[in-house]
């Protein structure tokens, strides 16, 4: 076993390989950018180097500064963890050049499966079962087109390099074909520095089923399956394992061919081996397809510990220390349900898009694994990934799984800036989730129900308005007061285009009644807190204006507003503003140019994704307010119209 690792990453993956690297005596180095200096990572690990800079090309993938300090610092070998250089294979080769392990597969192995075109003529060639598509080496817009005839429509263009769904678009028929191949072949090459792509035939009930494999370079086992079929804009929400209805004689043939997969390859170490499953007339030996393989650890796999006992990070130190694999395959055993929940700072509504800001508050519901790398009071920055936790939750039965996930995300508590928690909240109780009726079109099928917000109860009001004041604390404030009348207060309040205007009287000491247009509540305090009419009222948080309240299972955000000030952004102006933090990719408009609502103005690049900004009505350009390749602020304006003709 090695003395001392370097981990060339960050956030909750470099946590956790801290963890498993405490419990088996390894030393950690941990290496941070400027924004990560103060990071979880960095004050769990046993010493941290800088990498100056914040953009992961600056910092997070500078392979030769990580080799250094590896080298400086006496570290024997190097974990990649997830993303930034775990699927590099000149970065694994620099790596073993300068006499250090990579905990991880070989170079070779790496590019056997880093192009999907390549990979996929591989797993055919051992007789694993592939996606009827187009893999070639040709790339030209007529032969794409004419292969996407052949297969037939709908098909998809996905990247042959990178995951996580960029570089990928669904085509409905011909008419569309060239526009969405531009765009994936653009967000491609942003992403991956390789624009080239592959089609292939959409699947229309799709699951997505992975196998998670595991090998020491001559033989390979598979440690059962996971499901990831709970997507939106091609990217894991919820994970379980074992697979909803999976049949014993599925998972048998999917665990084999995962492991041809690996072994054809000589693989070592942690792997993914992921199909794509047709659940149109229920799971069938005959009914999955190779799409991939990630050749390192996945987000997801904490999963698979829960349902098999093990520690996947160990076992990835054991291997590339030279052992054989610890456990052959009838020894690998399958316990229980275990369900994940990513949660993430973005903004569901306006279409999950990413978002930043500081956590002023978080706290996790109990009963459940938590995987973070982050804590209150730190910073969500535009440079990274937008992940606060994973949350897992294991029991016996999925049934109940799911139940003790739904209560920890019920009693999950983020404030400071918007999470899709409300989301997962209600994905948990989706009645098609419960049933194990999963597919990866379910969240966009039933979006509305999902994201609906519920109208907020007057009691939710009335516990706003006391945080509003200051009056939450212990009631200890009124003790010793003798006044001839009750203590009166006023509170206004805003949540979005709603406003109230609460006025409070303290009717004795722990009790406040307030009273709302058009209803009055008294708030009580006793040993278990505020309550509302007798039912419990949760709690809050107050940061300058905005007041958080935790309650319901949910937060629900307010604004006490300076009676003061004065609104100046209003309508008519025109303006497209940022919805994110990030990078302008394309200006496609000009000065004087007439648009129609629906017309693509910009394109901005945020968190690797590219998103298209499009004119909310008809008008004329007035002002161009960015070029490509500037870095704009949430909100920030970018592109004026004015009106005319479109």
């Amino acid at each position: 076993m090695f003395s001392k690792i370097l981990i060339a990453n960050r956030g909750e993956i470099a946590c956790r390989i801290i963890d498993s690297c405490r419990r088996l005596g390894v030393a950690t180095v941990a290496v941070h950018s400027d924004a990560d200096a103060g990071a979880r990572h960095v004050a769990m690990a046993d010493e941290a180097w800088h990498l100056p800079g914040n953009a992961p090309a600056d910092t997070y993938l500078q392979g030769a500064k990580l080799i250094d300090i590896a080298r400086a610092t006496g570290a024997e070998a190097i974990h990649p963890g997830y993303g930034f250089l775990s699927e590099n294979p000149e970065f694994v080769e620099q790596v073993t050049a300068a006499g250090l392990v990579f905990i991880g597969p070989s170079a070779q192995a790496i590019r056997a499966m880093g192009l999907k075109d390549a990979a996929k003529a591989l797993m055919e060639k051992a007789g694993v079962p592939v996606v009827p598509g187009y893999h070639g080496a040709d790339q030209s817009d007529a032969v794409l087109a004419q292969e996407a005839g052949r297969i037939g429509y709908p098909v998809l263009i996905k990247a042959v390099a990178g995951g996580g769904g960029k570089g990928m678009r669904r085509v409905e028929d011909a008419s569309g074909f060239a526009t969405a191949l531009a765009s994936a072949r653009a967000e491609a090459q942003g992403a991956f520095g390789n624009p080239a792509v592959l089609v292939e035939k959409y699947i229309e009930r799709p699951r997505h089923i992975e196998i998670q494999v595991f090998g020491d370079g001559a033989r390979a086992v598979h440690l059962y399956e996971r499901d990831c079929s709970l997507q939106r804009r091609h990217q894991k929400v919820i994970e379980e394992a074992p697979a909803p209805g999976m049949t014993a004689e599925l998972r048998q043939a999917m665990g084999a061919a995962a492991v041809r997969a690996a072994e054809a390859i000589g693989y070592s170490g942690a792997g993914t081996v992921e199909f794509i499953v047709d659940a149109g007339q229920g799971l069938r030996p005959d009914g999955f397809w190779f799409m991939e393989m990630n050749t390192r650890l996945q987000v997801e796999h904490p999963v698979t510990e829960a349902v098999t006992g093990l520690d996947l990070v160990e076992w990835q130190l054991r291997v590339a220390a030279g052992e054989t694999l610890p456990l052959v395959q009838d020894q690998i055993s399958l316990t229980g349900h275990a369900v994940e929940a990513r949660l993430y700072a973005e903004d569901v509504p306006a279409g999950f898009l990413p978002a930043t800001g500081r956590l002023a508050h978080l706290a996790f519901g109990a009963g459940v694994r938590v995987e973070t790398g982050v804590r209150a009071g730190d910073a969500i920055s535009p440079f990274y990934d937008p992940m606060i936790a994973k949350l897992v939750a294991h029991g016996a039965t999925r049934e109940i799984a799911l139940a003790r996930l739904s209560r920890a995300l019920a009693a999950t508590e983020v404030a400071g800036l918007v999470t899709n928690l409300d989301f997962l909240g209600a994905l948990c109780s989706h009645p098609g989730v419960r049933r194990g009726e999963v597919d990866t079109h379910l969240i966009a099928r039933d979006l509305e129900e999902l994201v609906a917000q519920p109208e907020t109860p007057p009691q939710v009001w009335a516990m706003a308005a006391l945080v509003a004041l200051g009056l939450d604390a212990e009631p200890g404030w009124a003790q010793g007061f003798a006044l001839w009348s009750a203590l009166h207060w006023r509170a206004e309040l805003r949540q979005g285009e709603t406003r109230n205007e609460a006025r409070l009287s303290c009717l004795a000491p722990g009790v406040i009644s307030v009273e709302l247009p058009e209803a009055r509540i008294t708030l009580r305090h006793g040993v278990r807190g505020w309550t509302a009419d007798g039912a419990p009222a949760g709690h809050g948080l107050r940061q300058g204006g905005t007041i958080t309240i935790f309650a319901l299972g949910r937060a629900w955000v307010f604004e006490a507003p300076d009676p003061l000030a004065v609104d100046t952004a209003g309508p008519g102006q025109g303006l497209t503003l940022s919805p994110m933090p990030g990078l302008v990719r394309a200006v496609d408009v000009a000065e004087g140019q007439a648009v129609a609502r629906g017309d693509r103005l910009a394109v901005l690049e945020a968190m690797k994704m590219e998103h298209a900004l499009t004119a909310s009505r008809d008008g004329v350009v007035a002002e161009v307010l960015v070029a490509p390749g500037d870095q704009v602020e949430a909100g920030q304006p970018l592109i004026r119209l004015e009106e005319g003709e479109g």
